[in-house]
């Protein structure tokens, strides 16, 4: 494990990145949301992603010479074609949207297809809760996980999140979950620091729960069948509305159509006063901090609040890092002849 601050750490992924062939401008909207993952303690979500971004790359599953296509849009919904765009791009590019058609109508969804990986989803509602909108994201891929009662991989770990913003001075609500028991970045960032994984995260190709992060052939859903049905549902909202789906051609031996992802921005003042919602936030906020904590529990917290006290933390001590993702970072950076920061030299970060 090695300590780097925010501001290298930046700098070193928007060099592979931009050295890889991404573009300037999309290498920093990737770069940032990697950090700010890191930031918060999602370090499944983070810079540990890059290797396998300049892999995708490569090998065309996302290109740096996407182009948006508005593939239609009626009212309130527009649906985009990202042509492969990364996916921290792409998810931007659907908060400006909905955000433009929630200050028209009260209410914007924005669908786009064809993206690729888009991370920390938090990223994106965060953004909207910053605005004053209420946000929901979610996004859908190819099978990872297993479905309920079923053997093998069979649908995503599809995301959801959902960002709420509270009365002045605060920071926004922010609920970041996957449909997964865990998100297979956590199985990934697990193989980089060489520790095992609890029980409940993944099943062995022989269906078997498994505890080494390097025998997982699919990643369980959280609560049983309810994540399962989630995830399906995610599916229906991301991919068939958007007329580009995953699961059903994966599991008849087809290609799936890719990455996708929705952004759903909501006005509160289409519903009434805006401060009276905002009030009535933190009214409940108040309520559920002021819950009597259980035993072995110090405080009771809000969605998003555990990562506001880990960015903060970090922000001013830097971003614990790997040894192992260091290793995957630093074998890129050679191959494509960028700098490595002082933070990830010498000879036990190399070796470890």
């Amino acid at each position: 494990m090695a300590t780097i601050a925010a501001h290298d750490l930046r700098a070193y992924a928007v060099a592979l990145l931009g050295r890889a062939g991404f573009g300037e401008t999309e290498a920093g909207e990737m770069a940032d949301l990697l950090v700010w993952a890191n930031l918060r303690g999602i370090d499944s979500h983070g810079v540990l992603r890059i290797p396998r971004y300049v892999e995708m790359l490569e090998t065309g599953l996302v290109r740096a010479d996407f182009a948006f296509r508005e593939v239609s849009r009626a009212g309130a919904v527009c649906v985009l074609d990202a042509g492969k765009a990364p996916g921290a791009t792409a998810m931007n590019r659907a908060v400006a949207e909905a955000a433009s058609l929630a200050a028209r109508f009260g209410i914007g969804w924005c669908a786009v297809r064809d993206t690729s990986h888009a991370g920390a989803i938090g990223y994106f509602v965060q953004q909207l809760a910053e605005r004053g909108l209420v946000g929901l994201a979610m996004t859908a891929s190819k099978p990872l996980m297993s479905y309920f009662g079923a053997k093998g991989e069979a649908l995503s770990t599809n995301p959801l999140a959902i960002g709420v913003p509270v009365p002045a001075g605060g920071r926004p609500i922010i609920l970041d979950m996957s449909t997964a028991a865990v998100a297979l970045g956590k199985i990934m960032a697990a193989r980089d620091a060489g520790r095992a994984i609890p029980t409940g995260w993944g099943i062995d190709a022989d269906g078997a729960e498994t505890t080494d992060p390097h025998k997982v052939a699919a990643v369980l859903p959280m609560a049983g069948a309810k994540g399962s049905g989630l995830s399906l549902m995610i599916e229906v909202l991301c991919s068939l509305l958007a007329g580009n789906p995953n699961i059903a051609p994966a599991l008849s031996g087809d290609q799936g159509g890719g990455f996708n992802g929705m952004v759903l921005a909501i006005d509160p003042a289409a519903f009434g006063a805006r401060a009276a919602f905002l009030q009535q936030v933190g009214a409940l906020a108040d309520a559920i901090h002021g819950l009597q904590p259980a035993p072995g529990t110090d405080e009771v917290l809000l969605p998003g609040e555990r990562g506001h006290r880990t960015e903060d933390g970090r922000a001013v001590h830097g971003i614990p890092v790997a040894a192992g993702t260091i290793r995957r970072l630093n074998d890129v950076a050679e191959r494509l002849g960028v700098a490595v920061p002082a933070a990830f030299q010498g000879r036990d970060v190399a070796t470890d």
